[in-house]
């Protein structure tokens, strides 16, 4: 009988030990423990390999963001996006910002109704951003274009118009965040609440 107890505890320990990794597994993936990490080689290789999808995509997204508009968009998938804000930029109003939006809903529809979007430039948008290998962007001077995230950080490119201003120069070099790449282009990494803020590969 007490061997039974014996054997019934020792299963139910088990049990327990395993839906308790399971458990720490799943936790430390959500905060990117085993995402990729990526070097400041390997980002200015992809910028290389996807320029002209890039700069296509940074021009079509500025061509459909309404003047005096901010928007930023990111996607999960092809039809949810992660992240969406719109900002009045002459407006003292806070900023729209959302999490998990479904793209295929009437609620997506009455968000992206007053700035002219419909679902079809969703999906437009998001063939754009997969021909660039990228899921981010937003708009501006630079126009920020994310690459890849890592956890709750994001590698992004900024992408300026012109070569960037002298005065800007040391702000968008800071060997951390921000690596000068070209004249047009600055690399950036941004760690998210937790974690580094700087690029872990600096080569």
């Amino acid at each position: 009988m007490f061997r039974k107890i014996l054997i019934g505890i020792s299963i139910l320990i088990g049990i327990g030990l395993v839906a308790f990794i399971g458990w720490f597994l799943m936790i430390i993936s959500a905060f990117g423990a085993f995402d990729q990490d990526y070097s400041i080689t390997e980002l200015k290789e992809n910028f290389e390999k996807n320029k002209t999808e890039i700069y296509e995509l940074k021009r079509y997204f500025n061509e459909i963001v309404p003047k005096g508009r901010f928007v930023e968009i990111e996607f999960d998938n092809d039809n949810t996006l992660f992240r969406f804000g719109i900002k009045d930029i002459s407006s003292s109003s806070p900023m729209f910002l959302e999490w998990d939006l479904k793209t295929n809903t009437s609620r997506m529809d009455s968000i992206i109704k007053p700035i002219g979007w419909t679902r079809e430039t969703l999906k437009t948008l998001k063939e754009k951003l997969d021909n660039a290998d990228c899921i981010q962007i937003e708009s501006g001077e630079p126009t920020k274009i994310g690459f890849k995230r890592s956890g709750m950080g994001m590698y992004s490119f900024n992408i300026f118009d012109q070569s960037i201003p002298e005065n800007l120069k040391q702000q968008y070099n800071d060997s951390c965040s921000y690596i000068f790449a070209n004249e047009r282009l600055v690399l950036e990494y941004a760690g998210g609440a937790k974690g580094g803020q700087c690029f872990y590969n600096m080569k």
